[in-house]
């Protein structure tokens, strides 16, 4: 875990670390002019989830976190239970491998035959049934000043990371109020948001008081994860899918995109809203500062 010490990273439990080994390569090129170039690309390596002795997924990763990437994945597929005891978390970094073992038997082989390709980059997978278990989401009705929103995104958009070192990723950020608490980065927003809900898991930390912000589309799949999560309140910079509004709208979530500068747009739960600002008085994103839109 990196504790955050630097300048706009005072907030965070863990922040994002651009110049950690072995998350990004150097790689020689040429550019335009025909002139050798040399940049830093991500790095995207195979990490196998097991539960217990049975085989989850293979899942593509930058590598960090893979405990929590693991415990992660496995609770927002409804694999590992509220009330499961965890008894060890095993990772072999050689084999690339991470075994979670429960107290609890278990046994996943007909839910593994039923898989469906999200719509995540490197290609997210979900098995079951996607809407199992949201009929019994019931997410608190607590209050989200817009103060806090415009707080955040500028806090995150300001905060060095993986993505502004090298490109090609995507991050995931838990917040509380109008501070970052967990920011992880992956070149999945899934693997991201599921490394959340495994540090969640893993600090026994409550999700009622949390929102939950992607540097990504607002999905089914991101929708069902923050639900799941029971994280009432999902944001991004970027913009929205049918499917996840209407889903969004279904359990109750508030949903927010398209969050650059002065502006956002609420799709859903716009109840939970306190206009505690007048977006005029909200400071213009600072270009050298701005990140785009990620798809």
């Amino acid at each position: 875990m990196q504790l955050a010490t630097e300048f706009d990273l005072s907030d965070y439990l863990i922040a994002p670390d651009p110049g950690a080994m072995r998350l990004t390569r150097a790689v020689e090129g040429v550019d335009q002019n025909g002139e050798i170039s040399q940049i830093s690309v991500v790095e995207e390596r195979p990490l196998t989830i097991f539960l217990n002795s049975q085989e989850i997924v293979t899942a593509m990763t930058i590598g960090d976190y893979p405990e929590y990437l693991a415990l992660g994945f496995l609770r927002n597929q409804g694999m590992l239970l509220s009330d499961d005891e965890i008894t060890r978390v095993e990772y072999d970094d050689d084999l690339e491998t991470v075994i979670v073992r429960t107290a609890r038997e278990t046994s996943f082989e007909d839910k593994l035959k039923k898989k469906t390709r999200t719509s995540g980059c490197a290609v997210g997978t979900v098995f079951g049934d996607m809407m199992e278990g949201l009929e019994d989401v019931q997410l608190p009705q607590v209050q989200v000043r817009t103060s806090w929103l415009y707080d955040l995104a500028s806090k995150i958009n300001r905060t060095p990371s993986l993505y502004l070192e090298a490109g090609a990723i995507h991050g995931t950020v838990l917040c509380r109020e109008n501070r970052p608490l967990v920011y992880m980065e992956d070149v999945g927003r899934h693997n991201a948001v599921d490394k959340i809900a495994g540090w969640m898991l893993s600090e026994n930390e409550a999700a009622e008081d949390k929102i939950l912000y992607t540097t990504g589309r607002l999905t089914s799949e991101m929708v069902i994860k923050t639900a799941m999560m029971g994280i009432p309140v999902l944001a991004s910079r970027s913009g929205f899918t049918a499917w996840g509004v209407e889903i969004a709208r279904e359990v109750g979530l508030t949903l927010i995109g398209r969050m650059r500068g002065q502006r956002f747009v609420c799709l859903s739960g716009d109840d939970r809203l306190l206009r505690d600002v007048d977006p005029s008085t909200v400071a213009v994103e600072d270009r050298k500062h701005r990140r785009k839109s990620a798809g």
